[in-house]
């Protein structure tokens, strides 16, 4: 066997997969996302934050609320964890954040209507349900694992959070403005996805681009490799001008703007504008086609554009994008690690090998299914037709509904990208339980459809919740002392 053809196809697949996301969920799903978690980071008063969802708020309140804010927010995994860092490093507890980190990607209002269309309203019902509950069980599980830590890191905060505590309303329209924007970004609804109206751009040679695009970049929507359009290009080539100029124009923001920062920002705008066009090659050219996502994103960023010129202070807008580019720097390098691996990992997994060993409602069944929502990484809302395509070729509904529940949170790179936020140790402890209680949720969903009542698998999550809720409160209980006793001044 020669090895060399071999290793060149997996590296164009993994070249392939980086060119393919950068194009299709960088721009109008991670970009926003960078900003909203900049915008929280920065202008989001720390006593808000912690208020509701802090380590020492009433878990009625904080789990409820995180879990709430990313039922909202149909976002994948990886851009799901630039919002997670916004939130905890602001001071949200980590039980909550985490909270908010699995239900967001996995439990949104789009991926259960979805489901529910495409896969039947009791997969999307179990989907939902088990997802709230183990997505605040982990939170609960890693807030106790971490309780020491998590004291130490807000120790010196007073109980009564007192302080500024209230978000202006400024903030809160800017921060709404910024969340449509990543919405009028994701949503395929009619409103936004249809056109009306379109330009021809006399381009020759651009559909024979296109063709030799087909050929470099591999695309079969089966094993979600979404290949490369010549719109795509241009977006990659905008992608690393604004890079360039975000090197120069933001790493020391803070300290003023200039031409390279106004460049940025003007990069910025052209971009998400481009990218929300439908452009299609033609033996003509190219012709360009204006959806109503043009026209939402474009207002979007008119209204963030005058919210900060005329409500804000230039020395708030700078630690706006100062926090941005922060987490850019620090996020972005590691999920294009972590795509590009995923590119070459996906063509040695064989989706019938998953069949042949899921096929029942088992422990390895299930285990298949989080394995191939792990190293076969698909856009939010994609994981839903590859399970329609799995239940096709006979895979259990257990198992199904644990690769429902993993595929969107443990891709490889939002677990690289997690790492740099709250360390490598805390990142693969995540993981770990997230893999867990897919499993688990796989497996409690296929007793029920095997015909296990209702009441019994009912009493096991009850009891599930019991006992987390009790050890969290020991656990507080116990950490509140040592703190208090660590803080007692000496004479």
């Amino acid at each position: 066997m020669n090895i060399v053809p071999a290793v060149v196809s997996l590296l164009q697949s993994g070249l392939g997969n980086l060119a393919a996301y950068l194009a299709a969920h960088v721009l109008l799903c991670l970009l926003p996302a960078f900003f909203i978690a900049g915008g929280l980071a920065a202008l989001v008063p720390k006593e808000a934050v912690t208020r509701l969802m802090g380590r020492r708020a009433p878990m009625y309140v904080a789990y409820p609320v995180a879990a709430l804010a990313g039922s909202v927010l149909a976002v994948c995994s990886c851009t799901v964890v630039p919002l997670f860092a916004g939130i905890y490093k602001r001071g949200g507890g980590l039980g909550p954040a985490i909270t908010f980190l699995f239900f967001a990607p996995a439990a949104n209002i789009l991926a259960i209507s979805y489901t529910g269309v495409a896969l039947g309203m009791d997969l999307a019902i179990a989907r939902i349900v088990l997802s709230l509950v183990f997505g605040i069980g982990i939170g609960m599980i890693m807030a106790l694992i971490y309780s020491r830590e998590e004291a130490i890191r807000d120790g010196g905060e007073s109980e009564a959070f007192a302080g500024a505590n209230k978000v202006p309303a400024k903030i809160w329209i800017f921060m709404l403005l910024l969340v449509a924007l990543l919405l009028f970004g994701t949503f395929k609804i009619g409103v936004l996805t249809d056109t009306y109206g379109q330009i021809n751009l006399p381009v020759a040679g651009v559909e024979r681009f296109q063709a030799l695009l087909n050929q470099v970049v591999p695309f079969d929507a089966s094993k979600g490799e979404e290949g490369l359009t010549v719109q795509g290009v241009i977006l990659i080539a905008l992608l690393g001008l604004i890079g360039l100029t975000a090197w120069f124009g933001l790493d020391k923001v803070y300290e003023g703007f200039n031409r390279w920062t106004w460049a940025c920002l003007g990069l910025i705008v052209l971009t998400l504008v481009i990218a929300a066009t439908r452009m299609v090659p033609h033996a003509g050219g190219l012709q360009v086609q204006f959806t109503g996502r043009v026209f939402a994103v474009g207002l979007s960023m008119a209204g963030v554009g005058y919210m900060a010129r005329t409500r804000f202070e230039e020395s708030e807008i700078q630690n706006w994008l100062w926090e941005a580019w922060r987490l850019v720097k620090m996020i972005f390098p590691l999920l294009v690690v972590g795509v590009f691996a995923v590119g070459v990992v996906r063509p040695l997994i064989r989706p019938e090998w998953i069949q042949y060993v899921a096929g029942s409602n088992t422990i390895l069944g299930g285990l298949a299914g989080v394995l191939f929502g792990v190293f076969m990484y698909f856009p939010t809302l994609v994981e839903v037709p590859i399970a329609k395509m799995f239940l096709g070729l006979g895979m259990h509904r257990g198992p199904l509904l644990a690769y429902l529940m993993a595929d969107p949170e443990l891709s490889l790179q939002s677990i690289l990208m997690l790492g740099a936020i709250i360390g490598r140790s805390r990142a693969v402890v995540y993981a770990a339980w997230v893999g867990l209680f897919s499993l688990f949720a796989g497996w409690l969903y296929g007793l029920w459809v095997d015909g296990t009542s209702v009441l019994a698998i009912a009493a096991l999550l009850l009891g599930f919740v019991a006992l987390l809720a009790l050890g969290l409160w020991l656990a507080h209980r116990r950490t509140g002392r040592e703190v208090a006793s660590a803080t007692v001044p000496t004479r």
